[in-house]
């Protein structure tokens, strides 16, 4: 894995300039996931270029999700919607060391195309992030069902080179405290350390509960970010 500032302290950046080049539309100061994929978007700096360079992506009624290893610094032309502290948190297990972990009954099952509606439901639901119909296709998603209903699923969503993020992990309210999302984070962890890869994932730093869960599989916090939802403000430009 590869540690440095480059790779980890810009991460949508990252994984916008290199594994999923092919899902960005931008420039080389700002890019963002196609709009189907949901509206995380990176800058190479939050210079007034760079975030002049965003503006031509996202029209006032769309919002970008940034990640910041700074204190959002907006110049005029935008409006902050949201701001608060989120870890990123790094997995130092192993593939062996997760499988005792990633055990379930019901079973793991590897979702597919014909479920995304399902997984819209639960996400719009549960509300994990930003999830869009065409997020799935960023990685492999996993699900538990019960009684045919879809109860909890995780997957994978940002790649680097050498890392890929655990996302979307969420439980329908109907089936929580069965340590479904314990069981899932860990089988999707497995599967990117099976490949070679170091897990990674992001979560809000008020989310104590969901912080537990990660550790308690082998993940730690590696650095804390601010995350920041802006939106395009015209009345200010």
């Amino acid at each position: 894995m590869s540690d440095s500032p480059l790779e980890l302290d810009n991460p949508i950046w990252r994984s916008l300039c290199t594994c999923h080049a092919r899902y960005a539309q931008g420039d080389s100061l700002a890019k963002r996931f196609l709009p189907e994929f949901g509206p995380l978007a990176g800058m190479k700096d939050q210079s007034p270029e760079s975030y002049r360079s965003l503006a031509q992506l996202f029209d006032p009624e769309d919002f970008a999700v940034l990640f910041l290893h700074s204190e959002p610094q907006i110049p005029q032309g935008w409006k902050i919607l949201r701001h608060e502290p989120m870890e990123q948190m790094v997995c130092a297990s192993t593939a062996a060391e997760l499988a005792p972990f990633a055990r379930s009954e019901p079973a793991i099952e590897t979702l597919s195309s014909a479920d995304i509606p399902e997984i819209l439901e639960l996400t719009t639901l549960t509300e994990p992030g930003p999830f869009r119909q065409r997020t799935f296709e960023l990685g492999g998603f996993l699900g538990i069902r019960e009684a045919g209903r879809l109860a909890a699923i995780s997957g994978q969503r940002l790649a680097l080179p050498g890392l890929t993020e655990v996302s979307a992990v969420c439980t329908h309210p109907d089936f929580r405290g069965r340590g479904y999302a314990k069981v899932l984070v860990a089988a999707v962890a497995q599967a990117i350390r099976l490949r070679g890869e170091t897990p990674l994932l992001h979560v809000l730093q008020s989310n104590t509960g969901a912080i537990r869960v990660y550790e308690s599989v082998g993940f730690a916090v590696r650095r804390t970010f601010h995350l920041a939802v802006v939106i395009p403000d015209p009345a200010q430009e």
